[in-house]
């Protein structure tokens, strides 16, 4: 692949993981957006429904997960990280989601600031933050 297609394409899905943020109240139902932007260690948790929060969370998560794999690809041109990259989304996903439902289904004052750093690593892409310069400092010590 050319190197200008390569630029183009990681262009392109930076600016998805931009517009998967700069949309995200209007692509997914999440109570918890106003929430944080309040004073949300004073006031009490918001109103929800469980299983449309769940779905529209996992949907942000896999949809971030899916242009970060890309990204990922791109960058390293290397299916051994891609691979490596899928279980360990997947992995992080369950643990996730378990933590996610823990505090949604038992909210307490004290661990909104938790439930808060928690939710980030669902809803934006913050494991390609930690996955480009992990892969990329082992593709340097490998050589």
């Amino acid at each position: 692949m050319p190197k200008i297609l390569n630029y183009i394409l990681l262009v392109v899905l930076f600016g998805l993981l931009i517009i998967i943020r700069a949309f995200e109240s209007d692509l997914f139902y999440d109570p918890y957006l106003t929430f944080f932007k309040n004073d949300y260690l004073y006031i009490d948790s918001p109103r929800r429904e469980l299983a449309k929060l769940v779905f529209y969370t996992s949907l942000r998560f896999w949809l971030n997960t899916f242009v970060s794999l890309g990204i990922l690809y791109l960058f390293f041109k290397d299916w051994s990280v891609v691979k490596f990259s899928v279980l360990f989304y997947a992995v992080a996903y369950i643990v996730l989601i378990l933590i996610f439902l823990y505090f949604v289904i038992n909210p307490r004052q004290e661990d909104y600031y938790l439930f808060f750093n928690f939710r980030r690593f669902l809803i934006q892409p913050i494991l390609l933050l930690l996955l480009l310069p992990a892969f990329y400092y082992y593709k340097l010590n490998k050589v």
